[in-house]
């Protein structure tokens, strides 16, 4: 088998066929037979395992000074290299498409998440095929590869199971993929993938949780990988869903951390910053910044908001801990079969800083709250503060909990204007190629520094042509001139970065950045424009976390940064800037849709899974939803079509032979509605029906519901309010069954809860006259909410 480790640079992937080198003549006795080798990786090629939390800020592990006990990235931290000036882009798709390309996340048309596409190349969040990834050069270069956990990367009008799939994980060079598409997922019941194939692997499992079974399955697979082909290194991406919300974690670990954050996110900073000076993470000079004006301290907290929001961070800590636990086992796999030594293992903490998606007060429905503007008083969470982090809520911690994550910087999550964004903590092991274990390097580098590290140590010259697509040049720089010279001058000398509009550029010590003007938590200004936001400056060379603002003491300075980064901007396809929701509400119509100029849906038996949006948008107008059902002798039972779940949703469905139809805002009682027909289905075909009439007036109004069997009204009611603008991120519509969570815990158990009778066909069709009436304004406020949501 090929084993020359020069082919390894070639420039054109996939590699010609190879010739025939054998002898053929007349007869089989005089010939010479020669099977087509596959191209087989040079003897030692050290496998790589890549690793990437989510939403978890620079301050919270204990590896960088944190509050959270994380012993897998302090240990390896121990054998290999500590980085504290590592950066992503402020927001997850675009760290992600970075990561595993290389490219600039612009570049790689990947500038904002997938549900927030805009029609411009920088934005369209369709990857594109020049920016090819890590994992399709290496599996052509002889190994295995796999990616578990999130993707967030498939254009949201692709994700349903009509495909196209050459952009889920398993059309990007990863032959195997366990995990889930979307931004966040549901722990305890997730809408999980194998490949292409949706699956529902909580069934059965009283439990079941997902970062549990990422980690057996990932731990399977390297010990089934060694065992049936040793010598062949490996590509394994492991991304778990921890710690974006929800945040999910058993109540055994979340009982660990009790009483532990009493003393509140003021005093946490505090701590956190001290400790990180103890340990030498950030330098004695540098400065904690302030408490953003426009967040409370916890002194001006109750008594009993500070037991709940100590509770809500508690459960947080337990997430990343446990999280940190399982990416342990795995790492265990590869000790156990022998690999550690010549497996270089990067592990990132977080693909943006800690998330301030989760309201002043936190959350427990964070789409309902956050996205469809649903009240949630103060005494309904104190009510159910021993039910967080379990499998009836959705819940997500308070933004100055997030802040205090991302100790010493400014701001957080989504603002990549500065470090509480972008700033990331990272360790490197390989003990057969790092020898300075347990040291730290402060050079700066990026997210897009990954891929041509891992190119360097394998010898490889990225392809000018992949799979017969001329490849754009990789945009990062190896990482790897480091880790023999802890003073070896940085060769990431500028790096741009952009997020909804807050910009900064890094340039040889320096960086300018804007000041922030729109927050989750905050209703959006209105008119806003790229210049609308002023400008800041940092001499990070004696400014670790971005703490004395110096433009107006280098205003030569800070215009030479500012026409550097419109220089990248263009460079990269950062441009047009986007300040506004508005551009992403306006976009939608003009993106490829499965649904578009659609009114009526036909969905038959064993249809599951459909996302959000490529389903019917049953919101804001009138609807009706018929089935055409048989119902055996025995009489029936199930679910016929169901949209949503627990936290939102609608469904019909018969139980205890009746049929029932319910609606549900979010998981608080007061937010659901139900109403069931009298008596039992009779044996024989059937039409069930749903009507429901909206009264219009604006977004997420009311209406009446009529439930019809047989075409005969046999029952109905009124809702004074709807959801208007988005369900769930993760769960589906559904025919036959209920994946994910029961829109009723009357059947709960029974999940999912599949029809007993037969369904013919299931009809969605919506009022083709009925306008989407109502302000304006308002419906542009939830979709940013929605949007926001999905972050």
């Amino acid at each position: 088998m090929q084993t020359d480790p020069s082919l390894t640079t070639t420039g054109v992937l996939p590699r010609a066929e190879p010739s025939f080198k054998g002898k053929i003549e007349r007869s089989y006795e005089q010939s010479t037979p020669d099977f087509p080798q596959p191209y087989r990786a040079p003897t030692g090629t050290p496998n790589v395992l890549l690793i990437m939390t989510d939403d978890v800020g620079f301050g919270a592990s204990s590896t960088f000074g944190g509050p959270i006990p994380t012993p897998t990235f302090d240990g390896l931290a121990e054998r290999g290299i500590r980085y504290n000036r590592f950066h992503t882009t402020a927001l997850c798709s675009p760290t992600r498409a970075a990561l595993i390309t290389g490219r600039n996340p612009h570049n790689a048309n990947t500038g904002i998440i997938m549900e927030r596409s805009l029609g411009f190349p920088g934005y369209n969040s369709v990857m594109s095929k020049s920016c090819g990834t890590v994992a399709e050069v290496l599996r052509q270069n002889g190994f295995n590869t796999a990616w578990f956990g999130k993707n967030h990367n498939v254009p949201d009008w692709q994700t349903s199971l009509a495909g196209p799939f050459d952009l889920w994980p398993t059309g990007l060079g990863f032959e195997h993929f366990f995990g889930f598409l979307g931004g966040d997922c549901n722990q305890w019941a997730p809408a999980a993938f194998e490949g292409t194939t949706p699956i529902e692997p909580q069934l059965g499992k009283s439990d079941y949780h997902f970062d549990v079974d990422m980690a057996d399955r990932a731990v399977r697979w390297i010990e089934q990988q060694h065992s049936l082909d040793p010598d062949k290194p490996f590509f394994l991406y492991y991304a778990p869903g921890a710690t974006h919300a929800p945040h999910h974690v058993p109540k055994a670990w979340i009982e660990q951390f009790k009483g532990k954050f009493d003393h509140g996110w003021d005093e946490q900073r505090e701590i956190t910053f001290a400790t990180q000076k103890r340990l030498g993470i950030i330098p004695q000079e540098a400065q904690l910044t302030p408490r953003p004006a426009n967040l409370p301290s916890w002194d001006s907290q109750s008594p009993r908001q500070r037991e709940l929001f100590a509770r809500m961070m508690e459960i947080y800590a337990a997430y990343l801990a446990f999280a940190d636990h399982n990416i342990g086992r795995v790492i265990d796999a590869v000790i156990r079969t022998g690999q550690l030594d010549n497996t270089l293992i990067i592990y990132i903490q977080g693909d943006n800083g800690g998330s301030g998606e989760g309201t002043l007060q936190g959350t427990a429905n964070e789409l309902a709250i956050i996205g469809n503007g649903e009240s949630e008083p103060f005494e309904y969470l104190y009510s159910v503060k021993d039910e967080l982090g379990g499998p009836l809520h959705y819940n997500h911690f308070p933004v100055p909990w997030s802040w205090a994550m991302n100790s010493p910087m400014q701001w957080m999550k989504r603002y990549g204007s500065h470090f509480g964004g972008t700033r990331n903590g990272m360790v490197m092991s390989w003990p057969n190629g790092i020898k300075d274990a347990g040291s730290q390097r402060g050079q700066f580098h990026h997210v897009i520094d990954i891929v041509p590290t891992i190119y360097e140590v394998m010898g490889i010259t990225p392809p000018e042509q992949l799979n017969g697509v001329t490849q754009k040049p990789i945009d990062g720089v190896s990482m790897a001139y480091t880790w023999h010279n802890a003073e070896a001058p940085e060769e990431r000398t500028t790096q741009y970065f952009e997020m909804f509009a807050n910009r900064a550029i890094y340039h040889e010590g320096w960086i300018a950045c804007t000041t922030p003007l729109v927050f989750p938590w905050e209703p959006e200004p209105k008119g806003l424009t790229p210049d609308s936001f002023a400008w800041e400056l940092y001499d990070l060379t004696t400014d670790f976390s971005e703490y004395r603002n110096l433009a107006s003491e280098h205003p030569e300075k800070l215009k030479t940064l500012q026409a550097l980064f419109w220089a990248e901007a263009k460079k990269y396809q950062v441009l047009p800037i986007n300040t506004s929701v508005q551009a992403t509400i306006d976009a939608a119509p003009t993106r490829p849709s499965l649904t578009k100029g659609r009114r009526r849906f036909e969905y038959f038996p064993g249809t599951v899974r459909i996302p959000e949006g490529t389903a019917p948008n049953t919101k804001n107008t009138s609807y009706k939803i018929t089935a055409e059902i048989v119902v055996p002798p025995e009489g029936a039972n199930g679910v016929i079509v169901t949209q949503g779940g627990r936290f939102a949703g609608w469904g019909l469905f018969v139980l205890d032979g009746k049929p029932v139809w319910a609606y549900k805002r979010t998981q608080q009682p007061k937010d659901g509605f139900r109403i069931e027909g009298p008596a039992r289905l009779a044996p024989g075909a059937h039409t069930v029906s749903v009507d429901f009439a909206y009264a219009g007036g604006g977004f997420g109004k009311g209406g009446t519901f009529t439930l019809r069997v047989d075409g005969r009204p046999v029952a109905s009611g009124e809702v004074t309010r709807t959801v208007p603008a988005r369900f769930s991120v993760d769960e589906t519509l559904d025919i036959g069954e209920d994946t994910g969570t029961p829109i009723v815990e009357s059947y709960a158990a029974k999940m999912p809860f599949r029809f007993t009778g037969e369904i013919k066909k299931v009809a969605i069709e919506l009022d083709p006259g009925h306008p989407r009436d109502g302000d304006a304004q308002v419906m542009r406020d939830l979709e940013r909410r929605a949007l926001h949501a999905t972050e």
